[in-house]
């Protein structure tokens, strides 16, 4: 599945009935390094938009956006204990945020595909 991307540089990309979350690669080397995350359990469920978790460097502290509405499957098990490097490390590979059930799964077609979102940032 192809992935898609938000203008608050959150990624989503489908793979089977489940949305792999996380921030881009530009959001990881703006934040540079990654000294805290905080991520929601399984079961919270988020509207598209809604802060979804918390992302901190030593530089600011940045708020993460649902990119698509639904209910959290699975929270990164590497973030939450701790290894806070891998976002910094992988942001679009092992460094995801949240497995998601979507919702609304037509909300993902009408994100940004990877061209556009290089376009987007290209113009930042």
């Amino acid at each position: 599945m192809t992935t898609r991307y938000t203008k608050d540089h959150e990624w989503v990309r489908l793979e089977g009935d489940v949305a792999i979350v996380g921030i881009t690669q530009y959001a990881a080397e703006q934040l540079g390094d990654v000294v805290y995350a905080e991520l929601p359990d399984a079961g919270k469920s988020f509207a598209q938009g809604d802060d979804m978790a918390v992302v901190e460097s030593a530089k600011t502290a940045s708020d993460v956006y649902a990119p698509i509405s639904g209910e959290v499957v699975e929270a990164n098990g590497e973030i939450k204990n701790e290894n806070w490097q891998i976002i910094n490390d992988a942001p679009q590979a092992g460094g995801w945020f949240v497995k998601l059930k979507p919702s609304n799964k037509a909300e993902i077609d009408a994100l940004m595909d990877e061209a556009a979102y290089a376009d987007y940032v290209k113009g930042l």
